[in-house]
């Protein structure tokens, strides 16, 4: 009789293995944007804006994987910190659109400069050619999910 396969491990499974890369590069990311006073949630609404200007807080809140209340109060932060403006939609009056300000820019530069310093240093064990295969895994495990 043949020994029975050893079980699988669920931490050896890959979705535990991109969780795991999830939370340490949330952690790292969190941390060094501390240092500019940004949240990772801003973060991700600063370059979004950045992108994509005018858009409304629900778009907002889609892109950014958080919900509209969630956005609600990331947009209130960013206003009172004058990194962010919004005004009325010129079609429907109850819609606000977000636009970031030269000072929101200035502080998304530096960001980017910390987020990519993480980056880079995540990807530094892993050639040009397998960045690229495992840019394309992601995008097809997220297509296969969509």
């Amino acid at each position: 009789m043949a020994p029975a396969a050893p079980t699988a491990r669920v931490t050896d499974s890959t979705k535990y293995l991109i969780k795991r890369a999830q939370a340490a590069l949330h952690a790292e990311l969190g941390a060094a944007l501390r240092r500019h006073g940004v949240t990772v949630a801003q973060y991700a609404v600063l370059t979004v804006l950045d992108e994509e200007p005018g858009l409304s807080n629900a778009d907002l809140a889609r892109r950014a994987f958080v919900t509209p209340q969630t956005m609600n109060q990331v947009l209130r932060e960013l206003e009172g910190k004058r990194w962010v403006t919004r005004r009325a939609h010129p079609d429907h009056g109850r819609i606000r659109q977000a636009d970031l300000t030269a000072e929101g820019r200035a502080v998304l530069r530096a960001c980017h400069r910390a987020a990519g310093a993480i980056e880079e240093r995540m990807l530094a064990p892993l050639s040009a050619r397998d960045r690229r295969e495992l840019d394309a895994a992601l995008r097809a495990c997220i297509d296969a999910l969509a």
